[in-house]
């Protein structure tokens, strides 16, 4: 069982360095048919089985290994030759460290993966100096719009190929690892082929930890996404932004240019696909250095491009999350809360994750609730409470001690209790069907027109519903023509139904 790093060390040797399969074999020692299996591998969707256990790579060493690195890291300054080997290391940590009690083959172990990691890492983070052909470089921005008329501060991605000036971009709602993806995908299946080279940062989005000595470590996700779509990934020195100057320079350029005024649109994905016919439209001007046309010379990089897969990439995250007591579970550390179902407390759900949307699936794979994706640093609920509507409607009489009550909005909490017990079990179910159909925002306002015409049941809703949401027109007052006499409203005379009612009272029976 193959890790994600050996199986990327596997493909880098044969499709960057060029290696054959047997030297491969006989380097990584592993068998033949393995080598060939990865290097044949088109689909990265599922991340490879992971060992039954995972230790902790020579635990006893654990408080030893800084003393080691250090020195390791000081022999790049040394010659070859005086450099030091396993066996020094070992006799220089019995004679200078008290206590130690380690074998000599523990050492020996960890010594080997370390001096390759250093001695080995510089190759990775060769950065050339002139940008060629079918390299990109990828970078995010930041821009305010209104969907749907509401405003909201986004983030866009920014693919730029430094060698025609050429750049894409896509906004999203956010910045992590589905904006990411989605957005390399979009632009790769928009353009039709994939980088074989792209620049990134070290954000915390793709890289784990950064290795003294230029390595670095990613995620299994990224790293599937990569091996998928067979691009090398460079990553930028710790706060060297400028070495990724192009993409910088079109993130400002874009934003000047195609976010200015604030966009307006009913749909993300709809204004995303006009902005990448826009980066087509933009692409027809002058190269800034060139005489000639950034298309033009996007013809170029095309050609040192390579063909998409044919397996799709599954670009939605898989997660999952434990409910509380009442049915809700939380993401990006605590900030944002999500409903999910009274049914579900205390409960570990599976979630689906995309840029936009957070879907909660039961063990059968059925789609239990679906919400908007939440972002920010401050904390934002997002409330499903057509499960909660359509539990308390089958128990009525558990609404005041379930817990779902106390969240409700004071209008409906002053609606229900004016409500009779019989009555309060067709009003929820009444409340549910009208947030089934156009949303609970449209069901309260509702709820608050009846409680101005002093009304508490279930018809009262329905109707006030059907004159508010049904686009039927009040008609105005019917106008009286000439010929139609003006007919006073005759007055009522209590006093001869009181003699009526006097006579009838009378009567012998």
């Amino acid at each position: 069982m193959l890790t994600m790093d050996t199986v990327s060390d596997i493909r880098f040797r044969f499709y960057v360095k060029g290696e054959k399969i047997s030297k491969i074999k006989n380097d990584m020692h592993l068998d033949w048919k393995t080598v060939q299996k990865y290097v044949d591998m088109t689909d990265f969707n599922e991340p490879p089985p992971k060992p039954a256990s995972e230790r902790r790579f020579c635990p006893k060493l654990d408080m030893y290994k800084p003393t080691i690195d250090e020195w390791l890291m000081g022999d790049k300054q040394a010659p070859r030759k005086q450099r030091h080997t396993a066996k020094r290391v070992y006799d220089r940590l019995k004679k200078e460290v008290p206590g130690f009690n380690c074998s000599y083959r523990t050492v020996a172990s960890y010594y080997a993966v370390k001096h390759k990691e250093i001695f080995s890492s510089a190759k990775v983070g060769f950065l050339p100096l002139e940008h060629r052909p079918g390299e990109a470089q990828v970078d995010f921005g930041k821009a305010d719009f209104y969907e749907n008329g509401r405003r909201l501060t986004g983030k866009y991605l920014e693919v730029s190929f430094p060698y025609s000036n050429k750049g894409y971009l896509q906004l999203f709602y956010g910045e992590n690892m589905e904006c990411l993806l989605e957005g390399l995908d979009a632009i790769f299946r928009h353009i039709g082929v994939v980088p074989g080279e792209i620049w990134f940062d070290n954000t915390t989005t793709i890289v784990t930890n950064v290795i003294r000595g230029g390595g670095r470590e990613t995620t299994e996700r990224f790293e599937r996404f990569r091996e998928h779509y067979r691009f090398q990934a460079v990553f930028m020195n710790p706060g060297e932004g400028h070495e990724k100057g192009n993409v910088e320079n079109k993130v400002g350029y874009q934003r000047r240019n195609f976010l200015v005024p604030l966009p307006r649109f009913l749909s993300l994905a709809d204004f995303n696909r006009q902005l990448l016919d826009t980066c087509e439209e933009d692409a027809d001007r002058e190269h800034y250095r060139h005489n000639e046309t950034i298309e033009g010379l996007f013809k170029e990089d095309l050609k040192h491009c390579h063909r998409l897969p044919e397996v799709e990439f599954d670009l939605s995250g898989k997660g999952h999350a434990t409910t509380n007591n009442w049915g809700k579970f939380y993401l990006n550390k605590g900030m944002h809360e999500y409903s999910v179902s009274p049914k579900y407390t205390n409960t570990v759900v599976n979630l689906k994750l995309t840029s936009s949307l957070v879907t909660v699936i039961d063990e059968s794979y059925r789609e239990i609730v679906r919400h908007r994706r939440l972002y920010g640093n401050t904390k934002l609920q997002s409330m499903d409470w057509l499960p909660y509507l359509r539990q308390l409607s089958m128990r009525p009489r558990a609404l005041k001690y379930s817990g779902i009550y106390a969240m409700m909005p004071a209008a409906m909490k002053q609606f229900l209790e004016g409500c009779s017990n019989m009555e309060t079990g067709k009003v929820l179910k009444v409340l549910a069907e009208l947030t089934d159909r156009t949303g609970f925002d449209s069901a309260l306002n509702t709820v608050r027109q009846a409680l101005c015409y002093g009304a508490s049941d279930a018809d009262s809703l329905q109707n006030l519903y059907r004159r508010i949401y049904a686009d039927i027109p009040e008609l105005p007052p019917m106008p009286l023509g000439p010929e139609i006499p003006d007919v006073q409203q005759m007055p009522t005379n209590l006093i001869a139904y009181d003699v009526f009612l006097e006579k009838g009272g009378r009567t012998n029976v």
